[in-house]
């Protein structure tokens, strides 16, 4: 490899962009600095180990986006308020529109900047002084694991891309891509057995750092993706995997430290955030004060937690400020509005809730400020002249959204236009018979589709805010990239590809038993674990995936049943993600290596 001096805390992403991460450039080096030096000391090793995370937590998981390239684009959710706006790119395919290919540039260099500092760390392994094969193993076990992780995710996004296993030492302007089931079958899941073996076992406190069972389940999740591409290799490994965790859970964890929380409740408890006991796979963040410093460089850590509140701010008793912010609920408007599909999705076969719903979704928010009703708000939300004048103080329910199939849904929306707060109805909100958003209320804008039940999965009550006078800080900001639940919803698709169902609604009704929901009955079909991995999973990383591997999304007809909105921009290129001509413009075979369609 070539000298390079480089601040080991950032990859170049220009560099990334032009020679995929880790290809090093000739520069004079009077320090006679080289990484082969830095890895002759375990500590320098492990400066080289930890470089593998930096673009995972700066590009993907908990970033401001990375969200939306998981969950966006899929049936279960649209844009705010249902509007078209320059984020239909993330939730309407470009909504018909030429698209735009350069909104992934972070992630495909991001992909690069990860893989790169991957394959240095994996190549340099024996350079290091380590007393036992065991100790270095457990070290490059982590860079595989990310390095799978990454490939991972690119191959999902992007479909055949470039795949590098060494550390580049010249430039290629003109890469080739490699097929998704190649890169499966020889980094993904060499990478995730290798990592499946090595990584200790860890304990709750474990964040980043991978640990047997995040490898054991990923290699599960990598295994079951394969069906995407028409291949029944590894599904008996993935539900081999994933019935291995699941006894280990079962018998109490002893093996891999696997755990289910008895009820639904807990896994997103805020006493829970920090030392997860369900995830397989955790990120935590520091805020700047408490004398870790900032993990990522971003003052607003993990940014999941303010992607899925509704407008509450638009309503004169809501205002954002720093102190609700600070709080668990948070305070700023996201981007992610439910669909009627996902919403319906927690209605049971009996009429009743599942009790994920409410567990899983806020749809009551308190007055952080004192508000009285005057007659344009009257007017504006179709309150009875009598409203008029009627105050609320601060601390006072001032918004509630209530669903068909709560107790009190009759009673309430016959009292909506006279009552002190803002009361919407489902149907206020959403079209039963349209399958749509109703953007329209008796003739003109509808403002109450600004107000819908938001995922609270994200929550937070260490949101770093730079110039507030209360500082939150310490250990409660943590998002999950994996967790048990899913390992069991892993076991019952592969089950029905494998044994043709004969226990996956075992699988299934274990995970539904645990949140109170009411048993199914019958043979399971895909559909009935795409459907149940909607109401388990809906909002963690998880659907455009699911969509894919299943393939309802390229089927149009689930499309126009479950999101009509996003249907009618169908086109099965878009199963595929642009890649940016930012990277494409650089190369001399950009033409070819785009994706179809773009």
């Amino acid at each position: 490899m070539k000298n390079i001096f480089r601040k080991l805390s950032l990859y170049s992403v220009a560099l990334a962009t032009v020679s995929f991460g880790s290809c090093s450039l000739e520069e004079y080096n009077p320090a006679g600095f080289t990484k082969e030096n830095l890895a002759t000391s375990i500590e320098g090793y492990e400066t080289l180990i930890n470089q593998c995370y930096f673009a995972m937590e700066r590009y993907f998981y908990g970033t401001d986006s990375w969200m939306s390239l998981t969950e966006g684009d899929s049936d279960l959710w649209t844009y705010q308020a249902n509007q078209s706006t320059s984020y239909t790119q993330w939730f309407w395919f470009f909504a018909g529109a030429s698209a735009n290919t350069t909104y992934t540039n972070n992630w495909w260099n991001g992909t690069y900047d990860g893989v790169g500092s991957c394959n240095e760390a994996i190549a340099l392994a024996g350079n290091a002084p380590y007393k036992t094969e065991a100790e270095r193993n457990a070290k490059v076990a982590e860079a595989r694991f990310l390095r799978a992780i990454y490939y991972f995710n690119a191959v999902e996004q992007f479909g055949g891309v470039v795949m590098l296993t060494e550390p580049e030492t010249t430039v290629n302007y003109t890469p080739q891509r490699t097929d998704p089931m190649t890169i499966y079958k020889e980094v993904i899941i060499p990478d995730l057995e290798f990592a499946a073996e090595w990584l200790t076992v860890g304990t709750d406190a474990t964040t980043t750092t991978p640990t047997k069972k995040a490898a054991l389940g990923f290699l599960a999740k990598a295994c079951l993706q394969t069906y995407e591409y028409g291949s029944e290799e590894y599904l008996q490994k993935a539900l081999d995997t994933a019935k291995e965790l699941i006894a280990d859970c079962e018998a109490g964890g002893g093996k891999y430290n696997t755990h289910m929380y008895p009820t639904y409740e807990e896994v997103f408890k805020e006493a829970n955030n920090w030392e997860n006991k369900e995830a397989l796979w955790k990120h935590r963040w520091y805020a700047g004060a408490d004398g870790h410093g900032s993990s990522n460089g971003n003052y607003k850590l993990n940014r999941n937690n303010e992607y899925f509140l509704c407008n509450v701010n638009k309503f004169g008793a809501r205002e954002d400020n720093q102190e609700t912010r600070l709080t668990w609920e948070g305070c700023i408007s996201g981007i992610f509005m439910p669909t009627q599909h996902l919403l319906n999705l927690y209605v049971q076969n009996d009429g009743t809730l599942d009790p994920r719903f409410h567990s899983s979704f806020t749809t009551e928010w308190n007055a952080n400020k004192d508000y009285t009703w005057d007659a344009s708000a009257v007017n504006m939300y179709d309150k009875d002249a009598s409203v008029v004048g009627q105050s609320l103080k601060k601390g006072d329910l001032s918004i509630k959204f209530i669903m068909p199939q709560d107790a009190e849904y009759t009673q309430e929306k016959a009292n909506r236009h006279t009552s002190d707060y803002l009361l919407i109805a489902y149907e206020d909100v959403y079209n039963d018979g349209e399958r749509n958003v109703n953007m329209q209320y008796k003739g003109t804008e509808n403002q109450f589709r600004y107000f819908y039940p938001s995922l609270n999965k994200h929550n937070s009550s260490r949101y770093y805010v730079a110039n507030a006078s209360k500082k939150r800080n310490g250990n409660l900001n943590a998002t999950f990239m994996m967790r048990m639940a899913e390992v069991y919803l892993i076991a019952a698709e592969a089950d029905i590809y494998v044994n043709g169902g004969t226990n996956a609604m075992g699988y299934i009704n274990k995970v539904r038993t645990r949140a109170g929901a009411t048993p199914l009955t019958g043979t399971a079909t895909v559909r009935t674990v795409l459907d149940e991995r909607g109401r388990e999973l809906c909002g963690e990383y998880c659907r455009f995936y699911d969509l894919k591997r299943t393939g309802m999304f390229k089927n149009k007809n689930y499309l126009e049943e479950t999101h009509p909105d996003l249907a009618q921009f169908f086109d099965p290129n878009y199963a595929l993600r642009p890649i940016s001509t930012t990277f494409t413009a650089t190369i001399t075979n950009g033409a070819e290596f785009q994706n179809p369609g773009y």
